[in-house]
């Protein structure tokens, strides 16, 4: 979502806010801006990409210290007005904002009884002028920006620049923001990839923390005017900027590059001698794991549609009562929390504002909650302090691949490791195990043979929707499919499972119409073929994702097979060809495969 990036010290601030910006390309905006300071704050910004940004800048803007701003937009249409970074009336302040100010349009109204006029429809602009006009009582920066946010009610991560000032004051609350200190300089980013270049000693503010930035100083402390606890901790080196190397999207790259993730989160986790999961960071042990009553998960998007995978091992393994949770109505149904029930924050950015509020919630009850996170430092990951980095590495295509299969992978080794500990036997223990090590080289097996992907992007690619079925654990990974197709080819797709389609769903078929079909050589495939043969005889045409060698096959108009697994892992080699689809078609309709409109990677606001 919206990206930050600042700069204090002894270099030229333009070139490397553009670079910074550019880092923070992955997460989605529609316009940029940056505002440099020498004597006065130059701001420039427009509705695009970074690129287009360069078009509108001088061929020079002198100054060592400045912010500058990715937006996404909440408040207000995507114009260059809206755009950030945001002056206040006399110029005296200029602000980025990530985050919702909740009663914005009061204070909007307070600036406007008060002659202010106010030229954005934005809730960010508001926070301009009630830090200069709280700035005129003292000139004291960090002062002025307290008692301004003491008078907003929402989520922010917010800089602020002073025309009569060379600091930076940095706010959080709700929405990442990280700071990074050089040799006399300092970086403000609201993401580690942008700072891996610069250097690796980094703050991760915590939501009520302020700090005042020099080119040689940090000055940390709280809303209320107390002294903050948070410390400085050193940045992961593995979250550098990913390369594209030899191919032509990140999505592909990262689609081939789940091989060798998938080896990297399994890799030492796995106790073959005893047939079970070896997974430290949960900080169970055996014992725990036995009385455990239930387990919930929570996710949005792709990592609940990995939770809902999830949900299905632990019944399956452990035979213990899961549930799969959507975070952003979790909060707002008042759950009943059992403090002795296992919870599950399954996310990839770990920066996700609906889970953060629901893992919020649930501590406020008396629950624990463990992570299941790729990125390492994350809001999330510090939040819950005990977890599982799934070890994908930098994922920057917005839609997500390698991650929801890591997330899958890891969710399978908990599953064996709660069954171990209840139900199942060593030698069911160690069948799993050997499945989940052959994954990567069947993934790398069926990379190398696709089959028919393209004759069934010719089908869905004119598509006026697509339906996407499967059954058992392959539902989910059904409406894993769907969102891929729908995120970045913009078809409208519907994801059911396979036995629900005959009471609604059918009513769209036509002649022709495509309908995807997830169907591994599993204890549903007879069902799965009945819903087939329902679908045929309304015109449909079949596209069917199956085992190699199945008799299956010759119920598909196009049969895209994969290599036989353990039916408890088939996800990770099922996910695969529907991903290709979605790429394909995109690329097929022209569309941004990285970035496509509208979505950003890293969903900060509620």
């Amino acid at each position: 979502m919206c990206g930050i990036f600042g700069y204090i010290g002894p270099h030229q601030a333009a070139p490397l806010l553009l670079e910074g910006l550019r880092r923070l390309e992955y997460r989605g905006y529609d316009s940029t801006g940056i505002a440099v300071k020498n004597g006065t704050i130059n701001v420039h910004k427009k509705v695009g990409k970074v690129q287009d940004l360069r078009t509108v800048l001088p061929s020079s803007i002198p100054g060592t210290l400045g912010i500058a701003h990715t937006r996404w937009a909440t408040h207000g249409g995507v114009t260059d007005e809206n755009a950030h970074p945001h002056e206040s009336a006399e110029g005296k302040v200029v602000i980025v904002h990530n985050g919702i100010i909740e009663n914005a349009r009061m204070l909007r109204t307070s600036l406007s009884v008060q002659g202010v006029a106010l030229s954005s429809e934005t809730d960010s602009e508001a926070l301009a002028h009630v830090i200069e006009r709280e700035l005129s009582v003292d000139n004291n920066p960090e002062e002025a920006v307290r008692r301004a946010l003491r008078q907003a009610r929402g989520t922010w991560g917010i800089c602020a620049l002073f025309k009569d000032h060379d600091t930076i004051v940095c706010a959080r609350n709700g929405s990442p923001l990280i700071i990074g200190q050089g040799v006399d300089e300092m970086f403000i980013s609201s993401d580690p990839h942008a700072l891996t270049a610069h250097t690796q000693q980094v703050i991760y503010l915590e939501d009520g923390d302020l700090a005042t930035l020099t080119a040689t100083s940090v000055k940390l402390s709280t809303l209320k005017g107390g002294k903050s606890q948070t410390k400085s901790s050193i940045l992961e080196s593995e979250w550098g900027e990913s390369e594209l190397g030899e191919f032509p999207h990140f999505m592909l790259k990262e689609i081939y590059e789940q091989p060798d993730a998938i080896r990297h989160c399994i890799s030492g986790r796995l106790d073959r001698a005893g047939g079970s999961g070896r997974l430290g960071g949960l900080k169970l042990n055996p014992s725990d794991l036995a009385k455990v009553p239930h387990v919930r998960l929570l996710g949005c998007g792709t990592s609940y549609n990995a939770a809902e995978i999830g949900q299905l091992l632990i019944e399956k393994l452990a035979r213990i009562p899961a549930m799969a949770h959507i975070s952003s109505e979790f909060r707002h149904n008042d759950p009943v929390i059992n403090p002795s029930a296992l919870h599950f924050a399954v996310t990839q950015s770990g920066e996700t504002a609906d889970t953060l509020s629901a893992i919020k919630e649930i501590q406020l009850k008396g629950g624990n909650v463990h992570g299941v996170v790729n990125v390492v430092g994350s809001s999330i990951a510090r939040l819950c302090g005990q977890g599982v980095y799934i070890h994908s590495g930098p994922e920057q295509a917005v839609a997500s691949t390698k991650a929801f299969s890591n997330m899958v992978a890891a969710l399978s080794m908990f599953a064996l490791q709660v069954g171990r500990s209840r139900n199942i036997s060593k030698e069911r223990g160690v069948e799993l195990i050997h499945g989940l090590q052959q994954v990567p080289h069947l993934v790398e097996e069926y990379l190398a043979n696709q089959g028919p992907i393209q004759e069934a992007v010719d089908l869905v690619k004119d598509a006026k929707s697509v339906l996407f079925l499967g059954r058992g654990i392959s539902a989910p990974v059904a409406q894993e499919g769907a969102l891929k197709l729908m995120e970045i080819a913009y078809i409208p797709c519907l994801a059911y499972p396979a036995g629900e389609m005959k009471h609604g769903p059918i009513a769209l078929l036509e002649e022709g119409s495509p309908v995807i079909f997830v169907a591994p050589n599993d204890h549903v495939k007879a069902k799965t073929v009945s819903a087939i043969h329902e679908c045929r005889a309304r015109g449909a045409k079949i596209i069917l994702i199956h085992e190699e060698g199945d008799e299956i096959a010759q119920e598909g108009d196009v049969c895209i097979s994969v290599p036989p697994v353990h039916n408890l892992v088939s996800p990770l080699l099922t996910v695969v060809p529907l991903q290709l689809i979605a790429y394909h078609t995109a690329l097929a309709l022209g569309c941004d495969v990285d970035r496509p409109r509208n979505l950003a990677k890293s969903v900060t606001v509620e």
